[in-house]
Protein backbone atom coordinates (compact mmCIF):
# COMPACT_ATOMS: atom_id res chain seq x y z
CA UNK A 1 0.00 0.00 0.00
CA UNK A 2 1.50 3.04 -0.95
CA UNK A 3 1.01 6.80 0.74
CA UNK A 4 2.03 9.74 -0.94
CA UNK A 5 3.15 12.76 1.52
CA UNK A 6 -0.41 14.71 1.85
CA UNK A 7 -1.82 11.55 3.09
CA UNK A 8 1.02 10.75 5.17
CA UNK A 9 0.73 14.30 6.69
CA UNK A 10 -2.71 14.05 7.30
CA UNK A 11 -1.90 10.99 9.47
CA UNK A 12 0.59 12.53 11.51
CA UNK A 13 -1.87 15.46 12.38
CA UNK A 14 -4.18 12.81 13.72
CA UNK A 15 -1.77 11.31 15.67
CA UNK A 16 -0.42 14.96 17.47
CA UNK A 17 -3.98 16.11 17.98
CA UNK A 18 -5.29 12.69 19.39
CA UNK A 19 -1.56 13.02 21.58
CA UNK A 20 -2.56 16.37 22.72
CA UNK A 21 -6.03 15.87 23.78
CA UNK A 22 -4.68 13.02 25.84
CA UNK A 23 -2.08 14.87 27.01
CA UNK A 24 -4.17 17.59 28.03
CA UNK A 25 -7.85 15.95 28.77
CA UNK A 26 -8.11 18.13 31.80
CA UNK A 27 -7.59 21.47 29.97
CA UNK A 28 -9.28 20.63 27.05
CA UNK A 29 -12.18 19.62 29.31
CA UNK A 30 -12.14 22.93 31.39
CA UNK A 31 -11.66 24.65 28.20
CA UNK A 32 -14.79 22.94 26.22
CA UNK A 33 -16.42 23.80 29.23
CA UNK A 34 -15.82 27.43 29.10
CA UNK A 35 -16.94 27.95 25.46
CA UNK A 36 -20.31 26.16 26.55
CA UNK A 37 -21.19 27.94 29.53
CA UNK A 38 -20.58 31.16 27.24
CA UNK A 39 -22.49 29.70 24.67
CA UNK A 40 -25.20 28.71 26.31
CA UNK A 41 -27.29 32.08 25.50
CA UNK A 42 -27.11 31.04 21.98
CA UNK A 43 -27.77 27.65 22.26
CA UNK A 44 -30.80 28.34 24.51
CA UNK A 45 -31.82 30.81 22.25
CA UNK A 46 -31.70 28.31 19.52
CA UNK A 47 -34.16 25.70 21.85
CA UNK A 48 -36.18 28.54 21.48
CA UNK A 49 -36.20 29.47 18.08
CA UNK A 50 -36.52 25.61 16.97
CA UNK A 51 -40.08 24.93 19.12
CA UNK A 52 -41.65 28.56 18.49
CA UNK A 53 -40.64 28.10 14.44
CA UNK A 54 -42.89 25.17 14.99
CA UNK A 55 -46.24 27.63 15.50
CA UNK A 56 -44.67 30.18 13.26
CA UNK A 57 -44.19 28.24 10.39
CA UNK A 58 -47.87 26.87 11.19
CA UNK A 59 -48.83 30.29 11.31
CA UNK A 60 -47.25 31.25 7.91
CA UNK A 61 -49.14 29.05 6.00
CA UNK A 62 -52.36 30.73 6.73
CA UNK A 63 -51.65 34.20 7.00
CA UNK A 64 -52.11 35.08 3.44
CA UNK A 65 -50.08 32.01 1.62
CA UNK A 66 -51.08 33.34 -2.20
CA UNK A 67 -49.49 36.69 -1.33
CA UNK A 68 -46.05 36.60 -2.14
CA UNK A 69 -45.29 40.26 -2.66
CA UNK A 70 -46.15 43.63 -1.46
CA UNK A 71 -46.59 44.75 2.42
CA UNK A 72 -48.26 42.06 3.06
CA UNK A 73 -45.81 39.40 2.29
CA UNK A 74 -43.41 41.96 4.24
CA UNK A 75 -45.65 42.10 7.37
CA UNK A 76 -46.45 37.69 7.39
CA UNK A 77 -43.17 36.89 9.29
CA UNK A 78 -42.67 39.66 11.92
CA UNK A 79 -46.98 38.96 12.38
CA UNK A 80 -46.49 34.93 12.67
CA UNK A 81 -43.54 35.55 15.08
CA UNK A 82 -45.70 38.21 17.90
CA UNK A 83 -48.79 35.55 17.50
CA UNK A 84 -46.28 32.60 17.82
CA UNK A 85 -44.86 34.18 20.99
CA UNK A 86 -47.93 35.41 22.21
CA UNK A 87 -49.88 31.51 21.80
CA UNK A 88 -46.26 29.95 23.91
CA UNK A 89 -47.06 32.62 26.42
CA UNK A 90 -50.86 32.24 26.46
CA UNK A 91 -50.33 28.76 27.13
CA UNK A 92 -48.06 29.15 30.04
CA UNK A 93 -49.89 31.31 31.67
CA UNK A 94 -53.08 28.80 31.69
CA UNK A 95 -50.95 26.31 32.80
CA UNK A 96 -50.00 28.07 35.75
CA UNK A 97 -53.38 29.41 36.39
CA UNK A 98 -55.05 25.86 36.27
CA UNK A 99 -51.88 24.44 38.54
CA UNK A 100 -51.23 27.05 41.52
CA UNK A 101 -54.17 27.93 43.02
CA UNK A 102 -55.11 23.97 43.50
CA UNK A 103 -51.54 23.00 44.43
CA UNK A 104 -51.97 25.76 47.36
CA UNK A 105 -55.20 24.25 48.71
CA UNK A 106 -53.55 21.06 48.15
CA UNK A 107 -50.88 22.19 50.63
CA UNK A 108 -53.16 24.36 52.88
CA UNK A 109 -54.96 20.67 53.31
CA UNK A 110 -51.93 19.10 54.13
CA UNK A 111 -50.94 21.24 57.23
CA UNK A 112 -54.12 21.22 58.52
CA UNK A 113 -54.24 17.24 58.53
CA UNK A 114 -50.87 17.76 60.11
CA UNK A 115 -52.13 19.86 62.47
CA UNK A 116 -54.93 17.32 63.40
CA UNK A 117 -52.23 14.13 63.62
CA UNK A 118 -52.33 14.81 67.40
CA UNK A 119 -56.07 14.10 67.78
CA UNK A 120 -55.63 11.43 65.71
CA UNK A 121 -53.39 9.69 67.39
CA UNK A 122 -55.30 10.49 70.93
CA UNK A 123 -58.63 8.51 69.31
CA UNK A 124 -56.85 5.86 67.83
CA UNK A 125 -55.02 4.94 71.67
CA UNK A 126 -58.33 5.41 73.32
CA UNK A 127 -59.96 2.80 70.89
CA UNK A 128 -56.97 0.55 70.52
CA UNK A 129 -57.19 0.08 74.95
CA UNK A 130 -60.28 -1.98 73.79
CA UNK A 131 -57.99 -4.15 71.76
CA UNK A 132 -55.98 -7.15 72.94
CA UNK A 133 -53.39 -7.74 70.34
CA UNK A 134 -51.82 -4.53 71.25
CA UNK A 135 -49.50 -4.42 74.44
CA UNK A 136 -50.17 -2.22 77.14
CA UNK A 137 -46.74 -0.96 77.58
CA UNK A 138 -46.99 0.59 74.47
CA UNK A 139 -50.24 1.98 74.34
CA UNK A 140 -49.15 3.71 77.84
CA UNK A 141 -45.78 5.33 75.52
CA UNK A 142 -47.93 6.29 73.14
CA UNK A 143 -50.08 8.28 75.25
CA UNK A 144 -47.45 9.72 77.16
CA UNK A 145 -45.74 11.04 74.00
CA UNK A 146 -46.19 14.82 73.86
CA UNK A 147 -47.59 14.99 69.92
CA UNK A 148 -48.45 18.80 69.87
CA UNK A 149 -44.50 19.10 70.78
CA UNK A 150 -43.66 16.52 68.58
CA UNK A 151 -45.56 18.44 65.69
CA UNK A 152 -44.19 21.79 66.53
CA UNK A 153 -41.17 20.36 66.64
CA UNK A 154 -41.24 18.92 62.77
CA UNK A 155 -43.37 22.74 61.91
CA UNK A 156 -40.00 24.44 63.06
CA UNK A 157 -37.63 21.98 61.37
CA UNK A 158 -39.43 22.28 58.27
CA UNK A 159 -39.64 26.14 58.80
CA UNK A 160 -35.82 26.52 59.47
CA UNK A 161 -34.89 25.05 56.32
CA UNK A 162 -37.44 26.62 54.38
CA UNK A 163 -35.41 29.59 56.09
CA UNK A 164 -32.12 28.23 55.28
CA UNK A 165 -33.43 27.92 51.93
CA UNK A 166 -34.70 31.52 51.76
CA UNK A 167 -31.05 32.72 53.28
CA UNK A 168 -29.46 30.98 50.29
CA UNK A 169 -31.96 32.10 47.68
CA UNK A 170 -30.88 35.37 49.21
CA UNK A 171 -26.82 34.79 48.84
CA UNK A 172 -27.20 33.59 45.23
CA UNK A 173 -29.07 36.73 43.89
CA UNK A 174 -26.52 37.27 41.71
CA UNK A 175 -26.87 34.04 39.92
CA UNK A 176 -30.44 34.12 39.31
CA UNK A 177 -30.05 37.90 37.83
CA UNK A 178 -27.60 36.17 35.77
CA UNK A 179 -29.98 33.36 34.66
CA UNK A 180 -32.24 36.25 33.88
CA UNK A 181 -29.99 37.82 31.44
CA UNK A 182 -29.26 34.72 29.90
CA UNK A 183 -32.48 34.14 29.46
CA UNK A 184 -33.47 37.32 28.12
CA UNK A 185 -30.57 37.00 25.73
CA UNK A 186 -31.16 33.48 24.73
CA UNK A 187 -35.06 35.21 23.55
CA UNK A 188 -33.58 37.62 21.70
CA UNK A 189 -31.18 35.68 20.09
CA UNK A 190 -34.39 33.17 19.21
CA UNK A 191 -36.13 36.33 17.57
CA UNK A 192 -33.20 36.88 15.25
CA UNK A 193 -32.91 33.69 14.14
CA UNK A 194 -36.66 33.23 13.46
CA UNK A 195 -36.75 36.66 11.55
CA UNK A 196 -33.05 35.58 9.43
CA UNK A 197 -33.72 31.98 9.11
CA UNK A 198 -33.93 31.95 5.32
CA UNK A 199 -31.08 34.09 5.25
CA UNK A 200 -28.80 32.14 7.89
CA UNK A 201 -30.08 28.27 5.96
CA UNK A 202 -28.59 30.09 2.30
CA UNK A 203 -25.43 31.05 3.63
CA UNK A 204 -24.95 27.90 5.46
CA UNK A 205 -25.93 26.20 2.52
CA UNK A 206 -23.65 27.92 0.49
CA UNK A 207 -20.64 27.58 2.92
CA UNK A 208 -21.07 24.17 3.20
CA UNK A 209 -21.03 23.56 -1.02
CA UNK A 210 -17.68 25.67 -0.96
CA UNK A 211 -15.73 24.20 1.97
CA UNK A 212 -16.96 20.54 1.85
CA UNK A 213 -16.40 17.80 -1.01
CA UNK A 214 -19.57 17.27 -2.90
CA UNK A 215 -19.94 13.49 -1.21
CA UNK A 216 -19.50 14.90 2.37
CA UNK A 217 -21.73 17.82 1.45
CA UNK A 218 -24.67 15.61 0.83
CA UNK A 219 -24.45 13.38 3.77
CA UNK A 220 -24.21 16.18 6.05
CA UNK A 221 -27.25 17.92 4.51
CA UNK A 222 -29.36 14.86 4.28
CA UNK A 223 -28.92 14.26 7.85
CA UNK A 224 -29.49 17.37 9.32
CA UNK A 225 -32.65 17.39 7.09
CA UNK A 226 -33.61 14.01 8.58
CA UNK A 227 -33.07 14.84 12.26
CA UNK A 228 -34.93 18.33 11.77
CA UNK A 229 -37.56 16.31 10.32
CA UNK A 230 -37.58 13.66 12.77
CA UNK A 231 -37.47 16.46 15.68
CA UNK A 232 -40.40 18.31 14.31
CA UNK A 233 -42.34 15.91 14.19
CA UNK A 234 -41.43 14.29 17.53
CA UNK A 235 -42.58 17.52 19.06
CA UNK A 236 -45.74 18.13 17.48
CA UNK A 237 -46.62 14.64 18.12
CA UNK A 238 -45.85 14.33 21.53
CA UNK A 239 -47.47 17.46 22.22
CA UNK A 240 -50.70 16.41 20.33
CA UNK A 241 -50.20 13.35 22.26
CA UNK A 242 -49.86 15.33 25.76
CA UNK A 243 -53.01 17.87 24.86
CA UNK A 244 -55.51 14.86 24.21
CA UNK A 245 -53.87 12.88 27.37
CA UNK A 246 -54.36 15.87 29.43
CA UNK A 247 -58.21 16.71 28.40
CA UNK A 248 -59.65 13.04 28.74
CA UNK A 249 -57.89 12.89 32.33
CA UNK A 250 -59.31 15.96 33.35
CA UNK A 251 -62.90 14.73 31.92
CA UNK A 252 -62.71 11.29 33.12
CA UNK A 253 -61.76 13.01 36.69
CA UNK A 254 -64.86 15.32 36.00
CA UNK A 255 -66.92 12.15 35.47
CA UNK A 256 -65.89 10.29 38.30
CA UNK A 257 -65.90 13.25 40.87
CA UNK A 258 -62.11 12.94 41.84
CA UNK A 259 -60.77 16.00 43.43
CA UNK A 260 -57.79 18.19 41.97
CA UNK A 261 -59.34 17.28 38.11
CA UNK A 262 -57.75 20.42 36.44
CA UNK A 263 -54.38 20.99 38.30
CA UNK A 264 -53.75 16.90 37.56
CA UNK A 265 -55.20 16.76 34.03
CA UNK A 266 -52.21 19.71 33.67
CA UNK A 267 -49.43 18.07 35.01
CA UNK A 268 -50.42 14.54 33.34
CA UNK A 269 -50.39 16.66 30.29
CA UNK A 270 -46.71 18.53 30.83
CA UNK A 271 -45.34 15.31 32.30
CA UNK A 272 -46.75 13.12 29.15
CA UNK A 273 -44.21 15.19 27.11
CA UNK A 274 -41.81 12.57 28.13
CA UNK A 275 -41.99 9.91 26.69
CA UNK A 276 -43.23 6.07 28.23
CA UNK A 277 -42.70 7.07 31.72
CA UNK A 278 -43.83 10.52 31.75
CA UNK A 279 -47.64 10.08 32.29
CA UNK A 280 -46.73 7.22 35.46
CA UNK A 281 -44.57 10.07 36.62
CA UNK A 282 -47.46 12.50 36.87
CA UNK A 283 -49.91 9.71 37.67
CA UNK A 284 -47.93 8.92 40.98
CA UNK A 285 -47.56 12.70 41.92
CA UNK A 286 -51.45 13.26 41.64
CA UNK A 287 -52.22 10.08 43.63
CA UNK A 288 -50.43 11.66 46.14
CA UNK A 289 -52.39 14.32 45.91
CA UNK A 290 -55.94 12.60 46.20
CA UNK A 291 -54.67 10.69 49.08
CA UNK A 292 -54.79 13.70 51.19
CA UNK A 293 -58.63 14.25 50.66
CA UNK A 294 -59.60 10.82 50.37
CA UNK A 295 -57.14 7.05 49.50
CA UNK A 296 -60.22 5.27 48.26
CA UNK A 297 -60.51 8.16 45.67
CA UNK A 298 -56.72 8.00 45.07
CA UNK A 299 -56.92 4.10 44.49
CA UNK A 300 -59.77 4.90 42.17
CA UNK A 301 -57.34 7.12 39.84
CA UNK A 302 -54.97 5.14 39.79
CA UNK A 303 -57.00 2.30 38.16
CA UNK A 304 -58.60 4.95 35.83
CA UNK A 305 -54.74 6.11 35.29
CA UNK A 306 -54.03 2.34 33.94
CA UNK A 307 -57.06 2.42 32.09
CA UNK A 308 -56.34 5.27 30.06
CA UNK A 309 -52.69 4.49 29.51
CA UNK A 310 -54.14 1.22 27.83
CA UNK A 311 -55.98 3.23 26.07
CA UNK A 312 -53.63 5.76 25.29
CA UNK A 313 -50.47 3.45 24.16
CA UNK A 314 -52.76 1.35 22.02
CA UNK A 315 -54.65 3.83 20.09
CA UNK A 316 -53.55 7.46 20.25
CA UNK A 317 -49.89 7.20 20.89
CA UNK A 318 -49.13 5.05 17.74
CA UNK A 319 -51.38 7.03 15.41
CA UNK A 320 -50.26 10.64 16.73
CA UNK A 321 -46.85 10.18 17.65
CA UNK A 322 -45.57 5.97 16.38
CA UNK A 323 -46.26 6.81 12.85
CA UNK A 324 -45.21 10.49 12.36
CA UNK A 325 -41.72 9.17 13.66
CA UNK A 326 -41.47 5.82 12.37
CA UNK A 327 -39.71 4.35 15.75
CA UNK A 328 -40.39 0.70 17.27
CA UNK A 329 -41.29 0.47 20.99
CA UNK A 330 -38.27 -1.33 21.77
CA UNK A 331 -36.08 1.75 20.25
CA UNK A 332 -38.42 4.60 22.13
CA UNK A 333 -38.11 2.74 25.29
CA UNK A 334 -33.81 2.53 24.64
CA UNK A 335 -33.78 5.73 23.63
CA UNK A 336 -35.50 7.15 26.45
CA UNK A 337 -33.67 5.22 29.08
CA UNK A 338 -29.85 6.49 28.15
CA UNK A 339 -30.99 9.66 27.36
CA UNK A 340 -32.03 9.89 30.61
CA UNK A 341 -29.81 8.23 32.17
CA UNK A 342 -26.82 10.28 30.62
CA UNK A 343 -28.98 13.98 30.63
CA UNK A 344 -31.92 13.52 32.85
CA UNK A 345 -35.33 15.47 31.52
CA UNK A 346 -33.41 17.26 28.28
CA UNK A 347 -32.04 13.36 27.52
CA UNK A 348 -35.45 12.17 27.24
CA UNK A 349 -37.04 14.27 25.18
CA UNK A 350 -33.93 14.36 22.75
CA UNK A 351 -32.95 10.98 22.36
CA UNK A 352 -35.92 10.11 20.73
CA UNK A 353 -35.56 11.70 17.61
CA UNK A 354 -32.21 11.70 17.99
CA UNK A 355 -32.77 8.03 17.44
CA UNK A 356 -35.70 8.17 15.06
CA UNK A 357 -33.01 10.24 12.84
CA UNK A 358 -30.24 7.70 12.65
CA UNK A 359 -33.06 5.05 12.72
CA UNK A 360 -34.21 6.47 9.45
CA UNK A 361 -30.65 6.89 7.53
CA UNK A 362 -29.46 3.40 8.85
CA UNK A 363 -32.88 2.04 7.10
CA UNK A 364 -32.22 4.32 4.10
CA UNK A 365 -29.23 3.46 3.74
CA UNK A 366 -30.02 -0.45 4.06
CA UNK A 367 -32.33 -0.20 1.50
CA UNK A 368 -30.27 1.52 -1.16
CA UNK A 369 -27.35 -1.40 -0.69
CA UNK A 370 -30.38 -3.92 -1.10
CA UNK A 371 -31.54 -2.56 -4.69
CA UNK A 372 -28.05 -1.87 -5.72
CA UNK A 373 -27.09 -5.44 -4.70
CA UNK A 374 -30.05 -6.40 -6.70
CA UNK A 375 -29.66 -4.89 -9.32
CA UNK A 376 -28.74 -6.87 -12.32
CA UNK A 377 -25.77 -6.37 -13.45
CA UNK A 378 -24.82 -5.26 -17.25
CA UNK A 379 -22.02 -6.92 -19.29
CA UNK A 380 -19.85 -3.59 -21.06
CA UNK A 381 -19.43 -5.16 -24.44
CA UNK A 382 -16.82 -3.78 -26.74
CA UNK A 383 -17.52 -1.28 -29.21
CA UNK A 384 -16.96 -2.66 -32.81
CA UNK A 385 -15.42 -0.73 -35.50
CA UNK A 386 -17.33 0.77 -38.35
CA UNK A 387 -17.11 -1.32 -42.07
CA UNK A 388 -14.79 0.88 -44.06
CA UNK A 389 -16.19 0.61 -47.52
CA UNK A 390 -14.54 3.82 -48.93
CA UNK A 391 -11.56 2.99 -51.70
CA UNK A 392 -9.36 5.87 -49.89
CA UNK A 393 -10.13 5.00 -46.14
CA UNK A 394 -9.35 1.53 -47.34
CA UNK A 395 -5.88 2.34 -48.37
CA UNK A 396 -5.29 4.57 -45.32
CA UNK A 397 -6.11 1.66 -43.50
CA UNK A 398 -3.18 -0.40 -45.15
CA UNK A 399 -0.83 2.27 -44.73
CA UNK A 400 -1.41 2.40 -40.70
CA UNK A 401 -0.91 -1.47 -40.52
Amino acid sequence: MKLDFKKLIKICGCIFVLFLCIHYWDGLVRFVGKVLSAALPLILGGIIAFIVNILMSTYEKWFFPKKQQGAVAKMRRPVCLILAFLTAILVIALVIWLIVPQLISCIQLILGFAAKIPDYIKEFVKEAKNWKFIPPSILESLANIDWESRIGQFVQLVTTGVGGVVNTVAKTVMGVFSGIVMAVLGLIFSVYLLLEKDNLKRQSKKVMETYLPKKIYSKVFYFLGTLNESCRKFFVGQLTEAVILGILCTIGMLIFRLPYATMIGALIAFTALIPVAGAYIGAIVGALMIMTVSPIKALWFLVFIVVLQQLEGNIIYPRVVGSSIGLPGIWVLAAVTIGGGCFGIAGMLVGVPLTSALYRIISDDIKKREVTENAPKVKKTKKQKPKVTDATQIAEEEQKN
